[in-house]
């Protein structure tokens, strides 16, 4: 895939604006990772979008473990990642027949959905949480399957974390590690499977991680502002705007 890099301001505008919103998502602002695949998915087209965006992922996963790495909880990684990878796979294989703006529709709906009954579950005080393996094996799939055809991990793995009243640091550091994996293990698939990461796309992600850096020392300044009582509704109410972008756009 050929990057044009005549972009006009306003495209050069969009681009370094979704670099700057996949640091604050990293730095552990969850949620605002839907503004940026909208604005890379209007740039460069669904699943060319993904190849500019998975190396920025991979860059951005490596500072979140290096800052958050002390607060991973090892228990929930493990119970996700075999499932997750699963997903991927599947992902693969079904990515090129998947009409993408359906897709895409439908997860919004989903996410939209999710995101309300939590926020309702919060609004009642319920102290039941999700628990079990069949819980973490729907979650880990679906992210799989999500974070192959279009990034869009994020929210499944939030409402996962969220659901089992993670707290706000344990979260943003095992999510850090779940998703290094995850986008690592992605890259030769896109590569060579997809052909959406080349010469050209990895060159003008150098351009951009100027503004994935300021994104991600951003985020964590907002994130160590945020008290632990009022993250999990920061976090339920950006999900929520991400996807309802997603589905109007």
């Amino acid at each position: 895939m050929e990057i044009p890099f005549a972009f006009s301001p306003q495209l050069w505008i969009l681009v370094f604006s979704g670099a700057f919103i996949i640091g604050l998502s990293k730095a552990g602002l969850k949620g605002v990772e839907l503004l940026n695949v909208t604005i890379m998915a209007l740039v460069f087209g669904g699943k060319a979008s993904t190849g500019v965006v998975l190396p920025l992922l991979c860059v951005a996963d490596t500072l979140a473990v290096i800052y958050y790495n002390r607060h991973a909880q090892w228990s929930h990684f493990r119970r996700l990642i075999p499932w997750i990878i699963l997903g991927i796979l599947a992902g693969v294989y079904i990515g090129n027949a998947m009409n993408e703006a359906v897709f895409k529709k439908i997860m919004a709906v989903i996410i939209v959905i999710t995101v309300l009954l939590m926020g309702w579950i919060e609004y009642r005080k319920s102290d039941k949480v999700p628990s079990g393996r069949l819980f973490a094996s729907v979650m880990g799939l679906i992210t799989g399957i999500t974070t192959m055809l279009g990034n869009l991990a994020g929210p499944f793995s939030t409402i996962y974390f969220l659901a089992l009243r993670v707290s706000k640091n344990d979260f943003i550091g095992t999510a850090a590690w779940l998703f290094l994996v995850i986008n690592v293990f992605k890259l030769p698939f896109q590569a060579f499977f997809w052909k959406n990461i080349t010469v050209s796309t990895l060159t003008l992600d150098l351009m951009l991680l100027p503004a994935l850096f300021l994104g991600f020392f951003a985020g964590i300044r907002l994130v160590s502002v945020i008290r632990d009582s009022n993250y999990r509704k920061v976090i339920l109410a950006l999900t929520l705007l991400g996807a309802l972008v997603i589905f109007i756009r």
